[in-house]
């Protein structure tokens, strides 16, 4: 790309306000790839101004207009998948296979979900009188993770322009390519001037800034609890809508009237797709106490199956961890779960065994641990499963619901009745039955300290619009 150390700003690749490059890291082989510029508060200023300039006039596009927008997009998108697979791949070590068939196919998902949204969205509509008017919410920031960069990026860009609204976008330093080449793709589509700008930075520069300006109307954050945080705190002061989708402990309740083995076993390949770099991931498994020899059987099976190695290797399961931050943080939780008294059952602290570079961390399970150790608490983020024992079906979801988190859930049992009635006690905002995922517009959010608001679909669009009653008719 010949933009990497510029921001796209007003319809233009421009220089920063002031230089400071910043080296995106290769994470398997350790060794920076390319540069990008690390912007500030004077960027984000100018990218603000440019979408508030913009929104008059975008927000009156007709819905017509917007979809045939939305509709090149896609189009400009399916051309460049390849491009941003491999973006995505060397960024943030997701396995080439997965990057094309998964990571950068979602950036496909989520615009033609807020497309059919928008095709059967009704902006105006009148009840007993009144008015009932949907109408853009205005210049949204959004903040977007590393770990499913695409995902992030086009769930929450995708509906803020099909709801008419304009956007500054920041999305991770650490991993910011593809979301660059979605700049170029928007540009080419023929969105308006304005509408879209990217300004690459960290929290701390260019987050604060979009966070406490006065000029964004809505804050969009997907990352860590403790961002989210920072990012409502810094918002509060102008009293903006914030939405955030942040970590998660999810529990995997496997039920006595489930194949045990085989849902272990399924549980596990689940839990470290991504290399566990997955905020929804099943990392607390819940199995019968009489069955947990089985248990752990499955799942050492199940780890020892994942090739971890080069992800340009396209028979790879597990590629490396994003960054050298992460990998010392897994590794010291690892270490932590070892002297709490959990029983290491596969993997471990230390790169795996063939490697000798890259952030790569060993296919770690753990059995016989309990609720309160550190490894069931905290969110690893990485290729790491905890197997807790339970007696009664009351316990495990009392279990399952003692957390801080409450992003998702998981229940394995061979009777669909029985799992929904289990489902339905897991505070969480999505729980899923037998590994069975929902489609690209089953709402996507969390409860308690795991966020706010829901994405994908027409959940994701009513995030970007406000309600206007008019009286007297």
């Amino acid at each position: 790309m010949e933009n990497n150390l510029k921001f796209y700003i007003n319809g233009e690749w421009v220089d920063p306000v002031v230089p400071n490059q910043f080296d995106v890291i290769n994470p398997a082989t350790e060794e920076a790839f390319t540069q990008i510029s690390m912007g500030s508060k004077a960027d984000v200023d100018k990218a603000v101004a440019a979408a508030k300039a913009a929104f008059p006039s975008y927000s009156k596009w007709s819905v017509e207009d917007r979809v045939a927008l939305l509709e090149r997009v896609l189009d400009l998108y399916a051309k460049r998948h390849d491009e941003i697979a491999k973006a995505i791949s060397l960024e943030m070590g997701a396995p080439i296979t997965m990057s094309k068939a998964d990571q950068a196919a979602v950036g496909t998902i989520h615009f033609k979900s807020a497309l059919d949204a928008l095709k059967n969205f009704t902006f105006e509509e009148k009840d007993r009188g009144v008015i009932i008017r949907y109408e853009p919410i205005g210049v949204c920031g959004l903040i977007t993770p590393w770990n499913w960069p695409m995902n992030q990026v086009a769930v929450k860009v995708a509906p803020a322009l099909a709801a008419g609204c304009t956007v500054v976008l920041k999305p991770s330093e650490i991993a910011p390519l593809d979301a660059m080449i979605l700049a170029e793709i928007l540009h080419e589509a023929g969105v308006p001037a304005g509408v879209f700008n990217l300004v690459n930075g960290n929290g701390p520069d260019v987050g604060e800034a979009m966070s406490s300006h006065p000029d964004i109307h809505m804050m969009s954050f997907t990352g860590s609890t403790r961002g989210g945080i920072a990012v409502a705190r810094a918002s509060a002061e102008t009293v903006k809508r914030v939405s955030q989708e942040l970590g998660g402990k999810s529990a995997n309740i496997i039920l006595r009237d489930a194949d045990i083995a085989q849902a272990v076993f399924d549980g596990v390949i689940y839990c470290m797709d991504n290399s566990g770099q997955s905020c929804n991931a099943p990392t607390r498994m819940l199995v019968p106490n009489e069955a947990m020899d089985v248990a752990i059987e499955a799942a050492r099976k199940a780890a020892e199956s994942l090739k971890i190695g080069d992800p340009a290797d396209a028979s790879t399961d597990l590629g490396p961890v994003v960054s050298d931050v992460q990998f010392n943080k897994i590794q010291d939780l690892i270490q932590k779960g070892i002297d709490e008294g959990a029983t290491l059952v596969t993997g471990g602290t230390g790169l795996p065994d063939h490697l000798d570079k890259g952030y790569f961390v060993k296919a770690t399970v753990f059995a016989n641990a309990n609720n309160d150790m550190t490894i069931a608490r905290e969110e690893i983020f990485g290729p790491v499963i905890t197997l807790i024992g339970y007696d009664t079906e009351e316990e495990a979801i009392d279990i399952a619901n003692d957390t801080d988190y409450g992003l998702a859930g998981y229940v394995s049992s061979g009777d669909l009745d029985h799992a929904k009635d289990v489902a339905t006690q897991i505070r969480a905002g999505q729980v899923i039955v037998n590994y069975k995922s929902g489609n690209a517009d089953t709402p996507f959010g969390g409860y308690k300290q795991s966020g706010n608001g829901r994405e994908k679909g027409v959940w994701g669009l009513h995030d970007y619009l406000e309600i206007k009653a008019i009286t007297g008719f």
